[in-house]
């Protein structure tokens, strides 16, 4: 078929039509793209402390445009993913898209941080794109489409994982007040834990960057949790996970979502990783019928997918169908065709959005171990408690 590319963009997702209809229409950016050719960008942190998650990402993104291309492409135009590194930082980021929606683009995928797509959606939906998002902060709700989970979605596996898994009476939570996603999550978690009865023995803000969080560990564990829960990035994350197991803290570890990633078994070395069980999704190869991808993943770029590989991948290739639903990049008519779009599945597995907020229902969250190899797997043991179904 043949796709039509839109001059100009609107939303019917309800959200999605407001946040436009506070930014203003634009000519899209799309339009500047050659007509052989389709350019979706793949906002990442692609430099920086968290370059582990973005390179994964944008692998994921490259692994699908070759199977778009091998199959055609996109209405017969071919795929291309333009990088765009956000550097995990707002204003990074915001450059970075400016100029890659000034070079011309027809899609974008991402961002990963909250705090950084809270800047830089805005500026895609008034360029007239849909963005297919991997955000979590529920501020981001309705500013385009996401197939990971949202914080509404994490924080009650969290808080169920620690009180009916852990048997938790009390819990510390230690944060990165500087991002958007950690400080939402961290609240909501306080929120669900002291809605059962679970004390919270303290709650303390942390910066990221610092040496040793050492000082820290040692204040919070003094308020006598049973677990100490890590709502950080893994460089944080994994480091205060390594100094809990260095001064063997009888308290138990968790790691918050924001830590999963092959970085955080990096960070705090195999040994304490193992201590410290991760909030996150599937691992890669444990998503249904995932062999396949992992083995085209492997065969492309020589490595093991990182974590959020698969999400990008699928994230590409549902914005593809979407256009091929619509017939057309016009936001209005894709925005329509995403939320309605049966049938869909990938990766990650099946994919049915809610159409009034964009977001991917339900949601799979899960508690991860880490292995002797430092692979990530499925907790067997959090599964049987709490009777999780995935």
């Amino acid at each position: 078929m043949e796709v039509r590319r839109s001059s100009r963009g609107a939303a019917g997702l309800a959200a999605l039509l407001a946040a436009l209809s506070v930014l203003g229409s634009a000519p899209s950016a799309g339009a500047a793209s050659p007509a052989a050719t389709v350019r979706i960008g793949l906002e990442a942190p692609l430099t920086g402390d968290q370059r582990s998650i973005g390179q994964g990402m944008l692998r994921g993104a490259e692994l699908a445009a070759d199977r778009l291309n091998a199959a055609g492409g996109i209405g017969g135009a071919r795929v291309e993913i333009v990088p765009i590194d956000d550097a995990a930082d707002p204003a990074t980021g915001v450059k970075a898209a400016t100029a890659a929606i000034a070079a011309g683009l027809d899609g974008v995928v991402g961002p990963y941080n909250s705090g950084v797509g809270a800047q830089t959606l805005p500026l895609y939906l008034q360029a007239g794109l849909v963005p297919i998002r991997l955000t979590s902060a529920d501020a981001t709700n309705g500013l385009g489409f996401t197939l990971q989970p949202m914080t509404y979605q994490i924080a009650p596996v969290a808080a169920n994982a620690l009180r009916e898994w852990l048997d938790a009476g009390s819990v510390a939570i230690v944060y990165d007040d500087s991002t958007l996603y950690t400080r939402t999550v961290s609240s909501a978690l306080r929120s669900e834990l002291e809605a059962v009865g679970v004390r919270i023995s303290a709650f303390e803000p942390i910066q990221p960057g610092a040496p040793s969080y050492a000082a820290t560990i040692e204040k919070v564990v003094a308020t006598g949790p049973d677990v100490v829960y890590l709502a950080a990035y893994y460089p944080e994350a994994g480091l205060m996970a390594k100094e809990m197991a260095a001064k063997k803290v009888t308290a138990k570890c968790v790691a918050d979502y924001g830590a999963y990633d092959v970085g955080f078994v990096a960070t705090a070395g195999v040994g304490a990783a193992r201590r410290c069980p991760v909030v996150g999704v599937p691992a890669p190869d444990e998503f249904s019928g995932a062999k396949r991808y992992v083995r085209a993943y492997r065969a492309k770029f020589g490595a093991a997918p990182g974590v959020w590989s698969p999400y990008t991948y699928d994230s590409v290739n549902f914005l593809a169908a979407g256009v091929e639903a619509a017939g057309s990049w016009d936001a209005s008519a894709l925005t329509s065709a995403l939320g309605r779009l049966a049938g869909f599945s990938g990766w990650t597995g099946p994919v049915t959005i809610d159409p009034a907020t964009g977001n991917r229902e339900p949601a799979t969250v899960v508690v991860l171990r880490t292995d002797r190899r430092g692979g990530f797997h499925v907790d067997a043991d959090w599964a049987r408690a709490v009777d999780a179904r995935i």
